[in-house]
């Protein structure tokens, strides 16, 4: 039996202690994770009018969960592919950069939103790149249960609506907190590319070097999208 289909087909629990400490890391681990994906989500619907944006996370959030099931079923065989984590550490600083510049700058101010189905359609994709290593650690934790892999997947959409619709409340009150959440992204695409199975057999990078490189592209997102919205649109022709 291949180690993924085992992961959800048999259950290693066999006492009441054993499900419980497995409810309790699942409920953890979805805490943790949450974070990352409310950033992009918060940053995603910022713009959308009121009335759009509960439906835009309510939406990027359950279609999310839909597709992670899938993953989970996939999750070990790509992640043990090359270039899989690269790329997708490349789309996640791609998102963290247009995300920044569609939501601060004079461009933001006078620009109207891109629309309830352009927020959902980044949430997912920004969501599948950065849940690979997610399902797997869910996966884990519920020791070969089906039902609490379900429980844990689910319990992410409340934690995710929650957190999301929260942090877009503070970032219209702290715009700071976009720069901040762009970072994050820039941290978390850093990662993806230093623990890509060919970055890691060819550079061997040690931890300090690991962590060097999310603080450049954390700081890089910034400056990238800072250049961007200086930069400006093209003057037309009249």
């Amino acid at each position: 039996m291949t180690p993924w289909l085992a992961i959800v087909t048999t259950a290693d629990l066999h006492t009441p202690a054993d499900w419980l400490l497995a409810v309790l890391s699942i409920v953890l681990i979805d805490i943790v994770l949450a974070g990352d994906n409310a950033v992009v989500i918060a940053l995603a619907v910022r713009k959308l009018p009121a009335k759009q944006r509960l439906v835009g996370i309510g939406l990027g959030s359950a279609f999310a969960v839909v597709l992670r099931v899938a993953l989970t079923f996939l999750a070990a065989q790509m992640l043990a592919l090359n270039y899989i984590k690269l790329a997708g550490g490349l789309l996640i600083l791609w998102i963290a950069v247009k995300l920044l510049v569609d939501n601060t700058g004079e461009k933001a101010h006078g620009k109207e939103a891109g629309g309830l189905w352009q927020a959902v359609w980044l949430i997912l994709v920004a969501d599948i790149t950065m849940s690979l290593d997610n399902v797997l650690a869910v996966a884990a934790a519920s020791k070969g249960s089906l039902g609490l892999l379900l429980f844990g997947l689910g319990l992410s959409i409340p934690l995710v609506v929650f957190t999301s619709n929260l942090l877009s409340q503070l970032m219209d009150r702290y715009p700071v907190i976009i720069y901040v959440g762009a970072a994050t992204l820039g941290k978390v695409g850093g990662d993806m590319i230093m623990t890509d199975r060919l970055v890691a057999e060819f550079l061997h990078p040690a931890p300090w070097l690991v962590h060097a490189v999310e603080g450049v592209l954390a700081l890089g997102v910034i400056l990238v999208a800072l250049a961007w919205q200086r930069r400006g649109p093209a003057p037309r022709n009249h």
